[in-house]
């Protein structure tokens, strides 16, 4: 049993959605807020995302069409009015215009007479992932790991209940890696992060601890959940451990591992797709079953996501679900249920040593980088098949070591990419690759799949309209590779 008996306060519920208009994405939040959700989660169309008005040719087409188009502050005004944001908790998946985005926020609040010291909630903020795995990045990594460390250190000092980087492994998952990849690639990105900023000058030594609390992680659960149960816990031990014998982090509380999560979408079938609603439940259950390891906010897919984007009342749906669970059921009644498991500990443990490492890998991977005068060769990417089902690939991961993590503006490509090829396996030659959305012929995974920078985002509508969007930026989508 908790503590004295007490039932501990459930995790934020959210239901991630923006369409249209900004009015009418407001109006879609006031309904959700109404049926119980206690967080919102702010979806922004592709020209929002990749830093484009509604009203640029770039944009045609692709309006509202998978999230909320915000050009302007007020645009920002309409989407949340009438929702009092001093007593909102708001995540908003936005990267490459985070700054941006979170300025328009801020001054909306400030319009409603709410102080930004009392404004709590998240900017996702990782652009180093866009360059992993999904694409909708605007700056070279130099710059755009600089906007990720003003962006912390505005923050902290401005706005310190808020989150202002949420590290996120969602589309790694999505890009084909494997667990170990994910808790390698993602550790490896939020090291990264905080070096940069330490190194930046721009945080006192005495305030770095609270900087390290306040980054947080956004993952992916799959419907192998016993495997994600451990992944989860592998995370929780590993960022612990980082941020006591890196960082020096005395405060345990400081140490925790934050995160939100949204549940495997790409996985979700358009066959019955009524099917789909135990597949959610599975991997939600692997994200709230361990305490010690428990998600701080949820947001679930809509059972019909793989057909189109969600009506009102198949979010009320997934929304009653993460309820039924929270409220209904004793979960939160009892300490960590997995606690003492050999099978558990076996996984965990296993999971941990092979994240490390890789992390070792990386970091070999970027000495070697800074050190030779003309680059190196790289690993090709390491796929595979999509755990959930034969019926689908996935992207493979690429090692982009010298890239993301670094903050380096040269990155590796292997050779099936640059051709066009469909493997997806041994060695290739590694080449400094400079385009801007690095598309390569036909791409993993079948025809039609020719952009390798589409945005791997919650659903097939929002990766193709991404895959078209930059398409249209690059002409035919095909950059050519230079040394």
């Amino acid at each position: 049993m908790s503590k004295a008996g007490q039932k501990e306060q459930p995790w934020l519920f959210r239901t991630y959605s923006g369409h249209s208009s900004a009015k009418a994405s407001n109006e879609l939040y006031r309904t959700n807020l109404q049926r119980g959700q206690t967080g919102l989660s702010v979806a922004f169309d592709l020209p929002t995302q990749t830093g484009y008005d509604s009203d640029h040719a770039l944009a045609k087409g692709e309006v509202g069409k998978v999230g909320v188009p915000i050009s302007h502050l007020g645009d920002m005004v309409a989407l949340f009015d009438g929702l009092p944001l001093d007593q909102m908790n708001t995540s908003m998946t936005i990267n490459a215009t985070a700054p941006w985005l979170l300025a328009l926020y801020i001054a909306a609040a400030e319009k409603q007479g709410v102080a930004r010291s009392v404004l709590q909630g998240t900017v996702q903020n990782d652009i180093i992932k866009e360059y992993l795995s999904r694409g909708t990045y605007i700056f070279p990594p130099e710059p755009s790991l600089k906007l990720i460390t003003d962006v912390i250190s505005f923050t902290y000092r401005e706005v310190p209940k808020w989150n202002p980087t949420n590290v996120c492994s969602y589309h790694l998952q999505e890009a084909g890696a494997t667990p170990v990849q994910e808790l390698a690639y993602a550790l490896a990105t939020a090291v990264a992060v905080l070096d940069n900023v330490r190194a930046s000058g721009q945080v006192p030594a005495v305030d770095f601890p609270q900087v390290v609390g306040r980054i947080s992680f956004f993952v992916n659960a799959g419907l192998r959940f016993i495997t994600e149960i451990c992944k989860m816990r592998a995370f929780t031990e590993l960022w612990d451990d980082i941020c006591r014998e890196r960082y020096g982090v005395a405060d345990a509380k400081l140490r925790r591992f934050r995160y939100g999560v949204q549940v495997n979408s790409l996985g979700l079938t358009e066959q019955q797709p009524e099917n789909n609603v135990y597949r959610i439940l599975l991997e939600m259950l692997a994200v709230t079953l361990s305490k010690n390891a428990r998600a701080r906010a949820v947001q679930l897919p809509a059972w019909n996501e793989a057909l189109g984007l969600p009506r009102p009342w198949d979010q009320q749906w997934s929304l009653r679900l993460q309820q039924i669970v929270a409220y209904e059921t004793d979960l939160l009644e009892f300490g960590d249920i997995f606690d003492g498991s050999v099978e558990i500990t076996r996984k965990v443990d296993s999971l941990k040593a092979e994240a490390l490492e890789e992390l070792a890998r990386i970091g070999r991977g970027i000495e070697l980088y800074e050190t030779a005068p003309g680059g190196v060769e790289c690993a090709a990417p390491v796929g595979h098949r999509d755990r959930r089902s034969d019926r689908r690939r996935r992207q493979p991961i690429y090692r982009k070591r010298a890239v993301a993590l670094a903050g380096r503006q040269r990155w590796w490509v292997p050779r099936h990419r640059r051709q066009g090829g469909s493997g997806a396996g041994g060695v290739a030659e590694g080449v400094a690759w400079r385009a801007r959305w690095g598309c390569g012929g036909k791409g993993v995974g079948g025809a039609g799949r020719r952009c390798a920078g589409r945005a791997q985002y919650h659903g097939s509508v929002d990766r193709l309209r991404a895959c078209r969007l930059h398409d249209r930026r690059m002409g035919r989508g095909l950059a050519p590779c230079v040394r």
